[in-house]
């Protein structure tokens, strides 16, 4: 009879202490501020760390940039990061005019691509037709631009280019405004008002006046 008092005095002691731990860890748990969510196991398996942006940061015990700078020597992929190979001098704009060529093909799709380029990026200096009667030189003191079809009508290619790449006169560099491959595309339009006239420019608008008819 002992025993089996003991054993129920046991029970109950220890139910008892099961309950006073629990009520403690969940009394553990709270806390004032109605914005914390309480003792977490594990936090990290379902809140990641975060970083600051372009700031120092530490990871396994060692100190680095989040936005890190490539390895020396080294360049990003495809034809558009490849260095340009002349310098900004004239000899290197006569070398661009004799050994730059256009890779790109003059295409009915590449030649729309390219007059939207000519519209965003020249055509307010340049003129629509490329006579260099664009809004900027009309309607203020820089003079104008040669025209495609007159002083600019034997440029070569390659010297474009050179001029997109660095700038030449009143014009700055469109490197950072165009990719190389747009640079190489708007050459193929800046090529069409080359022509007497500008030839392709007005079979265009004659294109646009009978689609507004």
């Amino acid at each position: 009879m002992a025993r089996v008092n003991y054993t129920i005095t046991v029970s109950k002691a220890l139910r008892v202490f099961l309950m006073i731990l629990f009520a403690g860890v969940l009394l553990g748990a709270c806390q004032s501020d109605p914005n914390s969510p309480g003792v977490e196991y594990m936090p990290d398996m379902y809140r990641s760390p975060t970083f600051e942006t372009y700031g120092e940061n530490e990871i396994s015990g060692t100190k680095i940039m989040s936005a890190r700078l490539p390895a020396n020597n080294t360049i990003a992929r495809g034809s558009d990061n490849l260095p340009y190979p002349y310098p900004n001098t004239i000899e290197g704009y006569e070398a661009a005019g004799v050994n730059l060529k256009n890779p790109l093909e003059a295409t009915e799709l590449s030649l729309a691509d390219a007059k939207v380029l000519f519209t965003r990026y020249c055509v307010h200096c340049h003129g629509k037709k490329g006579l260099g009667d664009g809004t900027v030189p009309t309607n203020s003191e820089y003079p104008q631009p040669p025209s495609y079809s007159g002083a600019l009508k034997d440029l070569p290619e390659g010297k474009i280019f050179h001029t997109l790449n660095y700038g030449k006169n009143l014009m700055g560099s469109h490197a950072s405004q165009m990719t190389k491959t747009e640079r190489w595309n708007v050459i193929l339009y800046v090529q069409t008002l080359q022509k007497l006239g500008g030839t392709s420019a007005k079979a265009e608008d004659n294109k646009e006046q009978e689609e507004s008819k």
